[in-house]
């Protein structure tokens, strides 16, 4: 299993490393030029920039069993079909059941926000990085669980 991380702005890197070391699980950063990384755990893959070249290579490279943190319900929506485990930055595990109704609900606040009617999202609190990292910890020992059973 390893952790791929959607990398470009992403806000929980650091909160997912250090999950991921207590674990033993090796964790790679994708990132496109504009957002070069470097990480002493890590292992940083660079793509060209270009509209979805991250979530293309995070489709390309993640198998069945991996999980994929992104905040991008899209890709979310792919990664699941390859029977991966992808979670969003804030700790909160994308499904099969709740996968449709996110996808709808990201339309509707993009036709909000092109009318003016709702602002972006909230600035990154403490409490956010903790549910974060409460829903990493949860999807890892919940994989680890059924991997178990499947024994």
């Amino acid at each position: 299993m390893y952790i791929y991380i959607d990398a470009d702005a992403c806000p929980v890197v650091g909160i997912a490393e250090q999950i991921a070391k207590k674990y033993h699980i090796s964790v790679i950063l994708i990132c496109d030029l504009n957002h070069a990384l470097k990480s002493s755990y890590s292992h940083v893959i660079t793509v060209e920039t270009g509209r979805d070249a991250v979530d293309f290579e995070l489709l390309k490279r993640c198998r069945k069993g991996d999980i994929v943190i992104t905040q991008d319900y899209g890709l979310a929506a792919m990664i699941l079909g390859k029977e991966a485990y992808p979670i969003h930055q804030s700790g909160m595990w994308y499904t099969n059941e709740n996968i449709d109704q996110m996808l709808m609900t990201r339309h509707l606040n993009q036709k909000m926000r092109k009318r003016k009617h709702i602002k972006g999202p909230k600035k990154r609190s403490n409490e956010m990085d903790r549910q974060f990292e409460e829903g990493l910890v949860n999807l890892i020992e919940h994989i680890g669980a059924a991997s178990l059973s499947e024994t």
